[in-house]
């Protein structure tokens, strides 16, 4: 499964060079990384047949999404929800839509400005998340099943846990990688992208993957199993995530 395979992977994923950004012998600077994107206050109500949930922590959180995050990003944690929804739907999976949005809108806010700091961007975003919650009274119990799906969701842990956990990861990593068609239909990713494009999504998710590395080194963690292989296995040549992401099946 593609997850499984972007779960084993280092978060480190690009090189900066003076102030530009080089990907595969391509350099070019941070304002073409991320061009001016727009995108509307409004969310769907219903998008692939999947519902988004609508009670008044779900709008709060929604806001934080989007006012942390650059638009592309916040277009990915929507379909983060939507294609985990979808998997949940294929597998038979009962979950509550609430904790899994929640999970899902706030998961990668350890990589915005505002909230990325010296944790892996996942503690990051769901320390972020927990105080949020913490301070709108939500209850604890909870606010720990959305702790425990923002920090797990780049862990193959978060693959053992209840579906509004494991789903995080799951939808996520349909995102980065590219959906099971064996789970999510062609006619559904088409629908999911039409409300809610990619907006160069590949490269600007790298670079700022990039950007929180160079500012945050100790939080870019890695396997030791990893470390092991490179040291003393010289036939060992792991895949690089960047290349994974630029294979995936979207034009952008």
């Amino acid at each position: 499964m593609k997850r499984r395979t972007f779960l084993q992977l280092p978060l480190v994923v690009a090189v900066e060079a003076g102030g530009d950004y080089v990907y595969a012998n391509q350099a070019f600077t941070r304002s073409e990384a991320f061009p001016m994107q727009q995108q509307s206050n409004t969310l769907p109500k219903l998008v692939a047949g999947v519902r988004i949930p609508d009670s008044a922590i779900v709008r709060e959180a929604t806001e934080l999404a989007r006012s942390a995050s650059d638009p592309y990003l916040f277009h990915h944690a929507v379909r983060t929800f939507l294609f985990g929804a979808l998997v949940g739907r294929g597998l038979r999976l009962s979950f509550d839509d609430e904790l899994f949005y929640l999970a899902c809108i706030m998961h990668d806010l350890g990589l915005t400005n505002q909230y990325a700091g010296s944790l892996p961007f996942e503690l990051q975003g769901a320390e972020t998340a927990k105080k949020f919650l913490a301070e709108r009274g939500y209850p604890p119990d909870r606010t720990a099943i959305v702790w425990d799906g923002i920090a797990m969701h780049a862990s193959m842990i978060g693959h053992f846990k209840r579906p509004e956990i494991m789903l995080v990861g799951e939808g996520a990593g349909a995102d980065v990688l590219g959906p099971d068609a064996s789970q999510i239909s062609k006619s559904q990713i088409d629908e999911v992208l039409r409300a809610f494009p990619r907006l160069h999504f590949k490269q600007a998710f790298l670079h700022t993957c990039a950007d929180v590395v160079r500012k945050y080194p100790a939080g870019a963690t890695r396997s030791f199993m990893r470390d092991v292989g490179e040291r003393y296995v010289p036939t060992f040549q792991p895949k690089n995530f960047c290349d994974l992401v630029f294979s995936a099946p979207f034009t952008e």
